[in-house]
């Protein structure tokens, strides 16, 4: 009995805890639909002028998919990476390139291959607007180079 007043209170504790003691969240709120529709017509834009096809991936800040395309001929594989690429830059705050160059080093940072839900590849970048990240869109389909590209035109679009 004794033990359970003193985890009762312990947990009473926690919760009065001042919020302000809390770092800020660097997530804002999930990415509009139409923000969504307007990163996705700008990746597709620079896809097509440079006739690239690819799969675009658009993920909320909680990681869910908000839009996607699938170009014609763009190899299948491409749709389940350009997800896995949005939702790793997503859920890591930072493009996917960071992951693809740490590998590239080799070594002890190999082991990034062993996170579960980490794609490492160049084509995933966060959708950010006003210093908060509401989403972010992955691309698969040509180099990761190439990939990237069109992901950035995409991001840089969304919060227009």
């Amino acid at each position: 009995m004794k033990r359970i007043i003193v985890a009762a209170a312990i947990a009473a504790s926690l919760y009065a805890l001042p919020v302000a003691a809390q770092a800020p969240s660097p997530y804002g709120p999930g990415i509009t639909f139409d923000a969504a529709k307007k990163a996705l017509a700008a990746a597709e834009a620079e896809a097509k002028k440079n006739n690239w096809p690819v799969a675009i991936a658009i993920v909320d800040s909680s990681g869910n998919l908000a839009a996607f395309s699938k170009m014609d001929n763009t190899q299948h594989a491409s749709v389940d990476i350009a997800i896995g690429k949005a939702v790793t830059a997503n859920d890591f705050k930072r493009p996917t390139k960071v992951f693809q160059d740490l590998i590239g080093q080799g070594g002890a940072n190999l082991r990034i291959l062993a996170i579960k839900g980490a794609t490492p590849l160049e084509g995933g970048v966060p959708i950010v607007v006003d210093g908060k990240i509401i989403g972010a869109i992955g691309v698969s389909g040509v180099t990761s180079q190439q990939d990237a590209e069109v992901a950035m035109a995409g991001a840089a679009a969304a919060g227009k």
